[in-house]
């Protein structure tokens, strides 16, 4: 069993920053894929970010390359979403998701998650 917990999100202003960070629990993580989605009112969960936990790549949703990083800390078991200019349409609850076993390339589809954080909401004002 996987426990992930987020935190991080907030309200801010257009054009500004936020870190996200999500701490997971429950095994010794080694070549599990690491996701952030998001969910906005009425919208589907869609897919953000995500990073390979065996050598750290990372592949991004079009809509947030060039303004998300993601990062993860293997001695923390902590996998972090730093957002900088940020613009009203980021508005969303922000989940981390795990997908179990061997994994060498990224999935961005929500159902090929196995594990899901509770979600941290973050608001960005114009």
């Amino acid at each position: 069993q996987v426990q992930l917990v987020e935190s991080g999100g907030g309200l801010v202003q257009a054009g500004g920053s936020l870190r996200l960070s999500c701490v997971a629990s429950g095994r010794t993580f080694s070549s599990e894929l690491m996701g952030w989605f998001r969910q906005a009112p009425g919208k589907e969960r869609e897919f953000v970010a995500g990073i390979l936990w065996t050598d750290g790549r990372t592949y991004y949703a079009d809509s947030v390359k060039g303004r998300f990083t993601i990062s993860r800390d293997s001695a923390k078991n902590t996998v972090y979403l730093q957002m900088n200019s940020l613009k009203p349409e980021d508005t969303a609850i922000y989940y981390c998701a795990v997908r179990t076993g061997y994994n060498i390339g990224f999935y961005i589809s929500k159902n090929q998650y196995h594990y899901w954080g509770q979600g941290t909401q973050v608001t960005v004002s114009s």
